[in-house]
């Protein structure tokens, strides 16, 4: 089994920036994808980032090319997601999810998910 933490949300003004953490604890692997989604209410989720267990390969959501930056730490079992410039339309909560193999898209190809951190993007 794997667990799955997500840290790092908050209230920040339009324009500023966070750094989310999500660390993953129990039978996890290097190899593993991992993935930040997010939820606006009323919306489904959707998929922000990506990155492979190696690191070299990552995926955005053209909603936020340019603005975020995923990266992992596998030492640490860690990936982060800088997020600059930020929108209010950035406002959701955040979710961080593990897939065992390669990096997708698809919310729908994650086997491990973790609770959440909520982002509030004022204007």
């Amino acid at each position: 089994q794997v667990q799955v933490v997500e840290s790092g949300g908050g209230l920040v003004q339009a324009g500023g920036s966070l750094r989310l953490s999500c660390a993953a604890s129990g039978r996890i692997f290097s190899s593993y994808a991992m993935g930040w989604f997010r939820q606006a209410p009323g919306k489904e989720r959707e998929f922000v980032a990506g990155i492979s267990g190696s690191g070299h390969s990552t995926l955005y959501a053209d909603s936020v090319k340019g603005r975020f930056t995923i990266s992992r730490d596998n030492a640490k079992n860690t990936v982060y997601l800088q997020m600059d410039s930020l929108k209010p339309e950035d406002t959701a909560t955040y979710y961080c999810a593990v897939r065992i193999g390669m990096v997708r898209s698809s919310r729908y190809e994650y086997d491990y998910w973790g609770q959440g951190t909520q982002v509030t993007v004022s204007s």
